[in-house]
Formats: structure tokens, sequence, C-alpha cells
């Protein structure tokens, strides 16, 4: 059945994102107005905006599962895009959709309960002779069974929680003496994060590669992948900047891990976009690690090598359609690069920096792709993730896509808050990242220094504190810095000058 409306149950640019392909293909879009947020970007570009601006409320607004599917219900919507984190990876709200006759932008409640269950889903890629690592197939009953395993596998091993994902409920065991230590850690974590403190042990790779394989299924049976992302440049856990294809893979090691990447699709009837996450060691041996049910952060990048809409592929599959293409007609083209724009200090650990975005200057060109969340004057609220933006851009050549990334990087300017771009320009600039030679243990191994400070940094940002934005383009054009020429004036000096313009 056609989809002719559809709510998204979440936020920021993965909102606008949804909202911009449902609008091409005819749907009207609807949003949640938060009292968190209630002049967020992302609620002009919906047709129909539902107010949850209650006083009061102690459940978050976008975990708040019956509010969102009656309210659903009460406007005669016809389906609900989750987009990524908060409900996406829920069986229960999957679930709830399905009962009050929601189409559920996203795979069937079973997919979405054995995945998102490390250890059902290692049961999977088991019985689908998938690579795994040696530990424990099912969850541990405490912290004996965990050493007696551990013994037996040898150390270091990690303890993960069974019900998680996104680095919580995970500890690193060096030796014997420290598993009822680290087993307490990862289980409470774990009860506080999912709600379940079920956790289960594995041998410990150092300093692997993270690979992902974008998977995508319809209700017919067929599948598809659409290629690598490599995701090794991360701090505990977390992604910072992506790429497709992965410098890592040649073309028989790319066909091995997407054929497993399948097979866990088809061990599950997996339907809609998916993502399956391997580690590869240095032997160039693959282990399945998780999958993830639902669209992630960093699909532009595929989208760019590919020039699939996997949003509309998501919601076309959700009414029914087959997929339009086979395994066949997927070519890579070209190399992309996606960096995470956040409101982060790299220089004191990053750590999260709020405050109110003065002015946002984005990169222009026929390469580059922004999806973003804000605008002049948004907020930046203790209450959401950091992330403000994702500059994704596109080269024929992967030394292409890094000049190109670090052009664009250059144009991006952020006035008012400290943000990862100077991270994020370190990062193309280290030697053993343009060589392709890096795993996990990147930033923490190779990166001596996490901010980068172009020539002309300093003076533009001298500028940029001091122009008056508000006074029109005419000021704009009619004053002229020349930084060639003050490259080595001191940034005090050339503040002052400014101020006298």
């Amino acid at each position: 059945m056609k989809i002719k409306s559809l709510l998204i149950a979440n936020r920021g640019e993965i909102a606008i994102r949804i909202c911009r392909t449902a609008k091409d293909m005819g749907i009207k879009t609807f949003g949640i107005k938060t009292a968190k947020e209630p002049k967020a970007h992302y609620l002009s570009f919906v047709d129909e905006i539902i107010d949850f601006c209650d006083e009061g409320d102690d459940v978050p607004e976008f975990l708040d599962v019956e509010r969102i599917v009656q309210t659903a219900k009460g406007h005669n919507i016809d389906a609900i895009h989750p987009g990524y984190g908060f409900l996406a990876e829920s069986p229960y709200f999957a679930q709830r959709c399905e009962e009050e006759g929601i189409n559920f932008i996203g795979p069937s409640p079973e997919a979405i309960y054995k995945m998102g269950n490390k250890t059902i889903a290692k049961g999977i890629a088991k019985k689908y002779k998938v690579p795994l690592l040696q530990g424990s197939l099912g969850n541990l009953m405490g912290p004996q069974e965990a050493k007696q395993i551990a013994s037996k596998i040898g150390y270091p091993v990690i303890l993960k929680a069974a019900a998680g994902g996104g680095g919580r409920g995970m500890r690193i065991v060096e030796k014997a003496t420290q598993i009822e230590k680290m087993y307490k850690l990862a289980s409470t974590e774990a009860l506080k994060a999912f709600n379940d403190a079920s956790v289960f042990v594995e041998k410990y790779v150092r300093n692997p590669r993270h690979i992902e394989f974008q998977i995508i299924g319809d209700k017919h049976g067929n599948y598809v992948h659409l290629g690598e992302r490599e995701c090794s440049v991360q701090r505990k856990h977390q992604k910072l900047l992506e790429e497709s294809p992965s410098p890592a893979l040649d073309d028989k090691l790319r066909k091995e891990m997407g054929d497993a990447a399948i097979r866990i699709a088809e061990g599950t009837k997996y339907f809609s976009a998916g993502t399956v996450e391997f580690l590869l060691d240095d032997d160039k041996k693959f282990y399945f690690m998780e999958m993830n049910t639902r669209i992630q952060v960093e699909h532009p990048v595929t989208e760019m090598v590919t020039g699939v809409d996997l949003i509309e592929l998501m919601i076309r599959i959700a009414e029914g359609e087959k997929l339009p293409f086979t395994q066949k007609d997927i070519v890579q083209n070209g190399w992309a690069i996606e960096c995470r724009i956040n409101a982060e200090d790299a220089q004191s650990s990053f750590a999260p920096y709020l405050g109110v975005v003065d002015k946002i200057q984005y990169p222009r060109s026929k390469n580059i792709r922004i999806d973003s969340g804000i605008t002049d004057s948004s907020v930046v609220t203790p209450y959401f993730d950091s992330m403000l933006a994702k500059l994704i851009v596109h080269g024929e050549t992967r030394e292409k896509a890094i000049s190109n990334c670090l052009n664009a990087l250059n144009k991006f300017w952020v006035k008012g808050i400290k943000t990862s771009i100077p991270f994020c320009k370190a990062v193309l600039n280290n030697k053993k990242f343009r060589n392709g030679d890096f795993n996990t243990s990147f930033i923490e191994k190779e990166m001596d220094e996490l901010f980068y400070q172009g020539e002309y940094d300093e003076m533009l940002a001298a500028y940029l504190a001091t122009f008056d934005f508000a006074a029109g383009l005419e000021t704009e054009r009619t004053t002229h810095i020349d930084f060639e020429q003050g490259k080595n004036i001191s940034p005090w000096i050339l503040n002052k000058r400014l101020r006298s313009l």
C-alpha cells in the first residue's frame, strides 16, 4: 500500500534528511515539536508540526512509544520513520506500530529483537557460517563462567552487553584477577543503559579495523549489499570519521565479507536497510561483531559512491516493492569521506561544548553534501547528541577525496562554539591516515596532535569574531583582508585592525 503520510519520530539532521526524500516522493510529512527544542530547525521542513511541548513530562518525547503511536493513529498517519537512535532499534516500538496498523519504516520486530540481542545474533552468525571470535555463545551466568571461558580462549578478552551497543557495557579484561571487577562494571552499565544486565565474553582483538557492510533486503527475499564503510577512526567506540570504500579491502575480501553480510540478512529474513559490522585483524581475517537494524549516521558515504537513496528504498520496501536492482548492478564510483562535525573540544578530551551557534557557514560544491540540523542562532543543549552536521565529500580517488574534504573543511565555519573541525583536519593531514595505515587505535596511538590549525585560521577566526553579520552584504563586498600579506601578524593586532574597518 502506498504511503501518503509519514511521521518522523526523530529530530535534527536525520529528520530533515528523511523529510526531503519523503517530500520528493509526494508524501506528507509530520514532525514532533518538543519542549527542549521548541524552535528547532528541522521543524521548518515538515508539512505539519505536532506539539509535544507539555510541561512536566517524565518520559523524553522521542522515547514515549505509546504517545507517538497514538498520535500517529489520531492523525491518521500511514507510517512512522524512526531514523536512527531513540526508538529505531526497539522491537516493542515496531510491534506497536504493527498492532495499530501503522507502517513501520524498518525491519520486522522479530529481526530487530534477534539482531539487537548480541548472543542471539552470534548464534545466527554461527549457523550461517559467518566467522566469529571465540567466546560464549550465550549470556554468562556470572564472573566465574567468564573466567572459565577466558582461561580456554586466552587473554585479553572483552565483556559486552548482550542487549547493547555504542560502546556501553563493554570492558576489556587483560588478566584473570580483573574478571570479577570488570564483570560487575559491564553488567551494571548494561543494566543502566539497556535495562538488561546480561553480558557475554569473547576474545579481544587488539587494534582491529572496523568495517561495516550496508545491506538492503525486501519483503520478497531479495538481498543486496552496497559495499563497505571504513569506520576505524573512533574514540571510545564512537565513530568520528567514515569513508567508503575501505582502503584495507581488495575485491576478493570485499566479496567474502559482503557475502557473509548477506547470509546474516537471509538468516533473519531481514528487510529494509541494515548494517552488518565486522572486525578485521592484521591477517585480513574478519569476524562478525553485530548488526544495526536501522539506517546509520554514516549512510551518506554509501549513497555518494553508489547513487542509491537509502531512505527512498526503505520507504518503497515498506510499501511492499521489490528491490529495483541486483548485486551485479551495484557499482562503487570513486571515494567518499564523512566528517562528523560535533560540538566538542578535542583539546579537552572531546568535552561537549554547549552554547549558541552565532553563525554557521557551509562549504558549497558539486562534490560536497551537508546534512545538518542547525542554522544561525541554534542552541546546542545538553539534552541531545553533540553532532551538529555531517560533511560528506566525494572524489574520483581516495587521495582526491581527502584533498576535497580538506578544502571543504577550510571553508566550514562555525562562530560561537568549539567544534571538531580542527580535529577532522588533523586526521586528514595525518600521514598514516593518508596512507590508509590505521585501525581503531589510531587516535590514541597515532594522533600526536588532535587539533590542526591552518596558516590563516587565526586571522579568519578573528575576522569572524568581529565581523558584523547583521550589517548586510554591502560591507562584505567592500571589506578585503589580504591574508597572504598579513599571515604572520599577531591575531590581536589583526583583531584591532578589523575593528577599525
